[in-house]
């Protein structure tokens, strides 16, 4: 799908907040609220708009410890691969997770609530994972930038949706 400026302009609004009412988004973008709520759907059946979320405070919620895991395999084939995604894909801890070019295979973010509850999560679920060679953990002390927004190109600048 080739996105135009009222697309874009469509994306980043909702990337901001994605509970505006269609008409509230209608008037941000400068269509009626047909013409909007039309190329919302259309954005949403094309797969532009993955989905609705509401983006919770990692540490209101009691996990306020995040944690880099760099994954090196003993073994990189194909099914190696598709094993390992499935099984860390399960563990709910795992927020993210990536393949990755270089030195390391995975790159995953994990959140727990504490030193003990990320040892717990090494010792009973990622050790065990069958074709682990090594594991390297880097705490965040503090997290300096998050957003969930893409950079979409609009009326001559980034994306303003960044959450904090």
């Amino acid at each position: 799908m080739k996105l135009d400026a009222i697309d874009r302009k469509i994306l980043d609004a909702l990337q901001g907040n994605g509970r505006l009412s269609n008409v509230e988004l209608a008037e941000r973008v400068g269509l009626s609220p047909s013409p909007c709520l039309r190329r919302v759907r259309l954005l949403e059946e094309a797969g532009v708009i993955k989905r609705y979320v509401a983006l919770l405070n990692q540490d209101a919620v009691g996990l306020p410890v995040s944690v880099f895991i760099s994954i090196k395999l003993e073994r990189q084939h194909e099914e190696d691969l598709d094993r390992f995604e499935a099984e860390v894909s399960g563990y709910p801890e795992v927020l993210e997770c990536y393949l990755m070019t270089g030195t390391r295979d995975y790159l995953l973010r994990v959140a727990t609530a504490d030193l003990a509850a990320y040892e717990r999560f090494l010792k009973t679920k990622l050790t065990r994972v069958e074709n682990v060679a090594s594991i390297e953990s880097s705490f965040a002390l503090r997290q300096v930038k998050y957003t969930n927004s893409l950079p979409l190109e609009t009326t001559g600048g980034p994306a303003r949706g960044a959450v904090s």
